[in-house]
């Protein structure tokens, strides 16, 4: 069923037309990613179908009764509420009830209503009609809803009463977020709501919203979030709409053919235009010499068709994006840092607690874990802005450390793009106005005051000021929020072209598939080392999480879950064997020889791959130490020793399933 429908819309903003003649249909339960560019009109659309702004022209029609819930991209209410009421505010009409009922029971309890039975019969019917309103609306579900809304976004309940407007940006987001979620309207909008979230809170928005029953619109440039949730995309792309019934993946490959066809139809339509202006040149050539009104009325008529003409858009293929020119001004030596049993406690809280790892020259790494757990405090201290309790820091020599804040403030938010690029680069205006080119601030935005810059223009313009300073070791905090698709695969290509050495704090799991060559996962004060990407590191934590260990008597050694499973089964068909022996003896003795060999053979298998197994998991520990010392060499010998007992254990395992029953 159809619940939204807009038909060649269009939106203005002064005299900047945003939306061009957008086309689109929403069905119920469908979940949409909307993207574009920053500044192609997505959150403007938004506003125009929650009803916060008017459409200028064109017809946009709703499902009559359709609830819907809005998040925008930066909560701008309830300023003076305090926290509570924000989560609740759509149960706002069920809290005036609850007001009503409780000034009613407090009625029913006073001495005026005891002394008058009439008055407190028509208290009791008033009561019982304002409690049923209540019961009916969800009043008595309403703090389990929340409850569980908020444990999944990850927000203290212990700041209920609060006032909303003292609360940091994030969690501001994630309680406006919740608010949304806890009625769950028809229709949710959802303007970047992976913003401000850890991967838990994210995974856990991911799994809400595959099996929420209406429909979503999401506004995001989480490629990983949106391949994974949505089933359809509108692009906003030149003020148009376009869609495509897939996820991004499948966006991504449709549209390049789309483009293809296109830019193909247009060819064609060129050549067509061509020949019929050639045509009706020379038509009225023929009859200017010859004098015969028939060549003219013939070119008139050609004239006439090329203008009815519907002209094919010629598009565009590769589009203008940042130039993220990364490039070190000298290489640091191979080590450039290591710190090892780092403490640090802020007031009451251990945030680090004996952690310890090192980074070597030309690599990547990412840097993932919960909100709160101290990412942002490793990099401090990496940064030398603040000092271990206990523990040590030690920076290679020639490191130059450029560092990307999730959030900067600017000291004067009057100042234009030009003036404060200019003022922290040391550019001439000509320089510098080239150089802002490249980042996409082009003619008058670069007179924009900074106060005026979206959060994606803001990042673009920190991060010019960071490829300037040519360093060659990146932190990089959160470095893909607010940028747009275009510039998050700019970023990209430019950091897997950077030959110095990357530590990024990010919970864009796109961007750490493509770039990660290992993942640092902080937790509990600690850092534990997985090679490989986010995929890699998702799978590994996965096995670690659910294997046992248990230690067996007399060895000191430690068998795993599986290992032990192996050695039961050995004794269960060692008893098995046993007790075929007590059998009648109808067997011939030809086939119970070759079944006993085979049994033996079985039991030697199996002990020998259960051996194995306990050197692979060893190797797979011994790995993980050498490679948070950074030791190499030594990690590139025990790697290919793994791969040896790797290959011997899947030997064994074939042989052992060659074994009749």
């Amino acid at each position: 069923m159809i619940i939204v429908n807009a038909q060649q819309i269009k939106k203005y903003h002064a005299a900047n037309l945003v939306l061009d003649g957008v086309t689109l249909q929403l069905q119920d339960s469908e979940k949409v990613g909307l993207i574009g560019r920053n500044g192609s009109g997505k959150s403007t659309l938004l506003r125009l179908i929650s009803g916060h702004e008017p459409v200028d022209e064109g017809m946009l029609t709703i499902k009559k009764d359709l609830t819907i819930g809005y998040l925008p991209q930066i909560p701008a209410e309830f300023e003076e509420l305090p926290v509570y009421e924000v989560l609740a505010y759509g149960y706002r009409e069920l809290m005036v009830t609850k007001q009503e009922m409780s000034v009613l029971e407090q009625q029913m309890c006073s001495s005026e209503a005891a002394a008058n039975p009439e008055m407190m019969e028509r208290l009791l019917k008033t009561y019982a009609l304002v409690q049923e309103r209540f019961e009916l609306g969800g009043g008595y579900e309403m703090d389990t809803v929340i409850d569980q809304v908020a444990s999944g976004l990850q927000i203290n309940r212990n700041n209920d009463q609060r006032i909303f407007g003292s609360l940091s940006g994030g969690e501001k987001t994630r309680i406006v977020l919740a608010s949304q979620l806890v009625i769950r309207p028809d229709l949710l909008l959802l303007d970047e709501p992976t913003n401000h979230l850890d991967l838990k809170g994210i995974e856990w928005l991911e799994q809400f919203l595959q099996h929420y029953h209406g429909a979503c619109v999401i506004v995001s440039h989480d490629r990983y979030f949106l391949d994974a949730v949505g089933t359809k995309m509108i692009e906003l792309e030149d003020g148009e709409a376009y869609t495509y019934l897939t996820n991004y993946t499948g966006y991504m490959k449709e549209k390049e053919e789309r483009l293809l066809q296109q830019f193909a139809q247009f060819q064609e339509q060129q050549k067509v235009m061509k020949k019929m202006k050639e045509t009706i040149r020379q038509l009225e050539e023929w009859g200017r010499i010859g004098g015969n009104e028939k060549f003219f009325k013939r070119a008139a008529s050609i004239r006439k068709a090329l203008e009815r003409m519907e002209a094919v858009k010629r598009p565009v293929l590769e589009r203008k994006t940042a130039d993220f020119e990364l490039s070190p001004l000298d290489r640091s030596c191979r080590k450039v840092i290591a710190f090892e049993g780092v403490t640090k406690q802020i007031g009451e809280s251990v945030i680090l607690n004996g952690a310890e790892g090192s980074l070597l020259y030309g690599e990547k790494v990412m840097l993932l874990g919960d909100n709160g757990s101290g990412k942002t405090t490793l990099f401090k201290l990496l940064l030398g802005v603040i000092e271990p309790d206990t523990g040590k820091v030690e920076q290679g020599a020639r490191v130059e450390i450029g560092y990307l804040a999730q959030q900067e403030p600017v000291r004067d938010n009057k100042l234009t793009v030009l003036e404060y690029f200019r003022t922290e680069g040391g550019l001439e205006e000509g320089e510098a106005r080239s150089v802002l080119a490249k980042y996409l601030f082009y003619g008058a935005d670069v007179f924009k005051p900074l106060q005026m810059l979206s959060g994606g223009e803001w990042s673009r313009l920190r991060l010019a000021l960071l490829v300037r300073r040519k360093p060659n070791l990146l932190l990089l905090d959160e470095p893909t929020n607010h940028l747009d698709m275009a510039s998050r695969e700019a970023l990209e290509e430019a950091l897997e072209d950077f030959p110095g050495t990357v530590l990024a704090i990010s919970h864009d799991r796109y961007f750490i598939n493509r770039l990660a060559e290992r993942v640092w996962e902080l937790k509990e004060g600690r850092i534990t080392t997985y090679l490989g990407n986010y995929d890699d590191f998702k799978e590994k934590r996965g096995e670690r999480s659910s294997q046992e260990s248990i230690s067996v008597s007399g060895t000191g050694d430690t068998i795993s879950a599986t290992h032990m499973s192996t050695l039961q089964q050995t004794e269960k068909k060692k008893a098995k064997k046993a007790s075929d022996r007590h059998q009648p003896e109808a067997k011939a003795a030809q086939s119970s020889d070759l079944a006993s060999q085979n049994e033996r053979r079985r039991e030697q298998l199996e002990l020998e791959i259960a051996v194995l197994e306990a050197e692979l998991a060893r190797a797979d520990e011994e790995l993980c130490r050498l490679d948070s010392i950074g030791d190499t060499v030594q990690l590139e010998a025990m790697w290919r020793k793994r791969e040896e007992e790797q290959s011997q254990l899947d030997a064994l395992l074939e042989l052992w399933m060659e074994l009749p029953s």
